[in-house]
């Protein structure tokens, strides 16, 4: 598989939220405004390269029986790193994210990566997975909490955008958030089912 193709898949052909659903937890929980989601997947994407390359190098030296509590030690190492960072720099983000940042440690898009392919791959390949599948989570979340914030805020990082339209509040909520996940998921597969029959 070229090198591209390795790392283009994350973003559409197998996204982590729009494809494979997976991470769903905090994906719905943090999403009230661009910036949460933002975070959250530049959180998760640093996490996910630092562990990738780490599992990657290491993969051959750890036994096979003890693999799984290895790769939650190398997970865990990555994530108190980028909740120190965020309780250093960004106090009102960490405030926002709050118990989510801890939880990156068993979110499976993590796991799954490093059971899945670090461990089997090469330092390249894993690099570019990291870097594809962190970049696919995190504009799912941008483009989800950056629809939430807009309709339910009138905002987007902050900024008016809707003038005198009124927020839709509904979307500050949790049915917000599982209605724009839906609707999100329901064009990804429309639009594959489309390319699809034009082949």
């Amino acid at each position: 598989m070229g090198a591209w193709k390795e790392f283009s898949k994350g973003i559409i052909a197998e996204n982590p939220v729009l494809k494979m659903l997976l991470g769903l937890c905090p994906v719905l929980a943090v999403t009230t405004t661009a910036i949460n989601g933002l975070g959250m997947g530049a959180a998760t994407m640093f996490v996910l390269l630092g562990s990738n390359i780490v599992i990657s190098l290491l993969s051959r030296f750890i036994p096979s029986n003890v693999r799984i509590p290895c790769y939650i030690v190398v997970i865990a190492t990555f994530v108190t790193i980028v909740d120190l960072l965020i309780k250093a720099f960004s106090p009102e983000l960490n405030a926002a994210l709050g118990i989510f940042i801890p939880l990156i440690v068993v979110n499976c898009i993590i796991l799954g990566r490093a059971e899945a392919f670090a461990s089997k791959n090469g330092l390249l390949y894993s690099v570019l997975d990291a870097l594809g599948m962190g970049l696919g989570f995190t504009l799912a979340l941008l483009i989800l909490s950056s629809v939430r914030e807009i309709l339910g805020n009138g905002t987007i990082f902050g900024i008016s955008v809707m003038g005198d339209i009124p927020p839709i509040l509904a979307f500050v909520f949790p049915p917000g958030a599982f209605i724009t996940l839906g609707v999100m998921v329901a064009i990804v597969v429309a639009l594959e089912n489309r390319k699809k029959a034009e082949k």
